[in-house]
């Protein structure tokens, strides 16, 4: 009688080790897992010629009309979160929601430096003013791109983000990787947590020259100022004084652009071929 290998064939070794996701999300495979997170996203931004992109941030309690339900929001809050509600939110969200359709109009976004885009908004993919952003690029006809992360209770993309150019990242190191190679420019809006930490992320790479200087515009001078005081920290001599020049502020969504036009922003082409790291 022939003896049975179902046992054998139904064994976690006999799996194609690419089709084992016992294996994959192993420990040992923690280095591969990351490549591949970097890897899928590269290949997409490639196929969409995305040489460039501005990185729009801010909070995202912060919602249409300056609504104080979550309803409001096409993408839930993350977890503990309540919406930011007033007129001073109201105000934050239609001038990010703005800047996103300006940018795309005149960055570059529309494929208008032969075929290749740049200067596409790019967010953090959630509510907020990183749905704004991703709204005005799409009311400019433009693509945007939405860099989600995988939380506790899972983040979910906001409605306007380019489905195509819609991520989801399980590390938050190589999503903050993505968001900076790629990076014309910086427009912080208000925010917490979250904000503060790409703010100083890309502040941080740019004061210790292991990234080169792009514009960084804060909007509303009179929110940041009150939330980190600049002045202090170089008058403490823990920042040099020269390290206030790598940002300004910006009050609407106008001069926000009319700041990175004025501080080097690149709108057409660099160098050939994509970037490399």
């Amino acid at each position: 009688m022939t003896k049975d290998n179902h046992a054998q064939k139904n064994s976690p070794a006999y799996r194609l080790a690419a089709l084992d996701p016992d294996f994959l999300l192993g420990d040992s495979m923690r280095g591969v897992r990351l490549h591949l997170e970097y890897q899928k996203v590269e290949e997409i931004l490639r196929a969409w010629t995305v040489r460039s992109t501005i990185v729009v941030f801010g909070s995202a309690r912060v919602l249409p009309h300056g609504a104080a339900d979550e309803a409001a929001s096409t993408a839930p809050l993350p977890p503990r979160a309540e919406p930011r509600p007033g007129s001073r939110a109201a105000f934050w969200y239609e001038q990010a929601r703005l800047f996103g359709r300006i940018a795309s109009e005149r960055g570059g976004a529309l494929r208008i430096n032969g075929g290749v885009r740049d200067n596409v908004i790019a967010t953090g993919g959630g509510p907020g003013i990183m749905e704004a952003a991703n709204r005005g690029a799409t009311e400019a006809g433009a693509p945007s791109i939405g860099f989600n992360v995988g939380l506790p209770h899972e983040q979910e993309p906001n409605a306007y983000s380019t489905p195509e150019l819609t991520f989801q990242f399980h590390y938050f190191a190589v999503r903050k990787f993505h968001l900076a190679m790629r990076a014309n420019a910086l427009v912080i809006f208000p925010g917490g947590f979250g904000t503060l930490d790409e703010l100083f992320e890309l502040l941080t790479l740019m004061q210790t020259m292991k990234m080169h200087r792009i514009p960084v515009v804060l909007f509303d001078q009179g929110y940041w100022s009150k939330v980190v005081n600049f002045d202090y920290l170089a008058e403490e001599k823990m920042i040099a004084r020269s390290d206030l020049q790598m940002f300004c502020f910006a009050e609407d969504a106008e001069s926000a652009w009319a700041e990175l036009v004025r501080l080097g922003l690149r709108t057409g082409p660099r160098a050939p071929g994509f970037p490399s790291v």
